[in-house]
């Protein structure tokens, strides 16, 4: 079976599963990319230029598109133009074709080739329900995803979005978000073993007698970096001696977190590389992700939960309803509610082992439901319907 994939740019979250597929036995794989992204385009959002530093181009088969935007970019519509995509489908003369999402002027061309010639298409999309959204706008949603011949769920927010937009059931297959759970808990591990907790907090300028909460991901306002900070400050002294906050990321808030965050247990790491990144989650006890309704799902969350670490998440953060377990794997408070979000970090502040208790079960979570070898099975299963082959 040929299969052809398209995408805007090489991510670190989808790599894995296109090398699984690749390596999968009747099924010869190519991956089309808009752009490869230079390193300022890349860190554009975390106001730092960077290029990731793990291999992203390696194991499958590959080709960058004609990009004709005149300002190409990852962060716009039209930012990824490549009208080119239909003859170089043709010429692949695939089996079906699968497109990342519809955020692109790349993933519509895709779509649109697709139908001309006749060739399935498959979409996998972030979006779910949490977002408001206008009658017209779910309408014109509900149009698009009829044209596409089977679609792919990464959780319980998003397929319910697309029954509800009238994509049949016997059209959605299960492909779960997640991260390389392994490569995470081998790290964490290895830091906590050969360095040593304690001094990978002294590395960030924190105190090991305090529980350690960490926020890491871009300053931007859809994440509510702020609203950790407003919660510390609204704790009584004696509960804000117990906890600190390590902030790993940067972008446009920054001046503004490190001005609220003045005479407050918070400190910034800035931006943590992926194998820089588990240092920070070893040296934490719980992850915390405030985000509003733009966080489509939050693989953060997935990261933190394979290196050990329980979640509090806001309830419109999207992986809220599959990854956390109230009081087990984490728990979840009202988008915004800076009180509940403060006794929260009270609660738990207080309990730095029942935090390990929780950070064990949700590594446990993560390994057993959310892993590539199921985003595999899900696009086995859909590709063999859309196409009525076997692999």
């Amino acid at each position: 079976m040929r299969v052809a994939m398209v995408t805007t740019h090489p991510i670190q979250y989808q790599v894995p599963w296109l090398r699984l597929l690749s390596n999968t036995p009747g099924i010869e794989l190519h991956v089309y990319f808009s752009m490869l992204p230079d390193a300022a385009e890349q860190g554009r959002e975390f106001g730092v230029s960077f290029d990731w530093d793990i291999p992203l181009l390696e194991g499958y088969a590959w080709s960058v598109l004609e990009n004709r935007s005149r300002h190409p970019s990852l962060t716009t519509f039209g930012g990824c133009d490549t009208p080119g995509i239909g003859r170089e489908l043709r010429k692949g003369n695939y089996d079906a074709v699968i497109v990342n999402g519809w955020g692109f002027k790349t993933c519509l061309q895709a779509l649109l080739a697709c139908r001309i010639a006749g060739i399935p298409c498959i979409v996998r999309g972030e979006a779910n329900g949490l977002r408001p959204r206008a009658w017209w706008k779910r309408w014109l949603h509900a149009c698009l995803l009829s044209q596409y011949a089977a679609c792919l769920a990464i959780g319980t927010n998003n397929r319910r979005y697309l029954l509800d937009a009238g994509v049949p059931a016997s059209r959605i297959f299960a492909t779960p978000y997640c991260v390389e759970n392994e490569r995470f808990a081998i790290a964490a591990d290895a830091a906590r073993s050969q360095i040593g907790r304690e001094a990978l907090q002294f590395r960030f300028g924190l105190d090991p007698e305090r529980a350690t909460f960490l926020f890491s991901g871009k300053f931007v306002d859809k994440k509510r970096p702020g609203d950790i900070i407003e919660a510390i400050r609204g704790l009584d002294s004696n509960e804000r001696e117990r906890i600190q906050l390590l902030l790993v990321g940067g972008g446009p808030l920054e001046a503004e977190l490190r001005e609220s965050a003045k005479d407050l247990p918070v400190h910034f790491a800035g931006f943590l590389n992926q194998s820089e990144i588990t240092a920070a989650y070893a040296a934490a006890d719980c992850l915390v992700l405030p985000s509003d309704h733009g966080e489509t799902w939050g693989l953060v969350v997935n990261e933190a939960m394979a290196c050990g670490l329980p979640a509090l998440v806001s309830d419109q953060v999207g992986c809220a309803v599959d990854l956390i377990v109230a009081g087990h794997t984490g728990d979840v408070f009202p988008c915004g509610d800076v009180a509940a979000l403060s006794a929260m970090l009270a609660r738990h502040g207080r309990n730095r082992e029942g935090l390990a208790d929780m950070g064990a079960a949700a590594r446990g979570r993560v390994a057993a439901g959310y892993n590539f070898e199921h985003v595999r099975q899900g696009v086995l299963a859909a590709l063999t319907t859309v196409t009525r082959k076997a692999v």
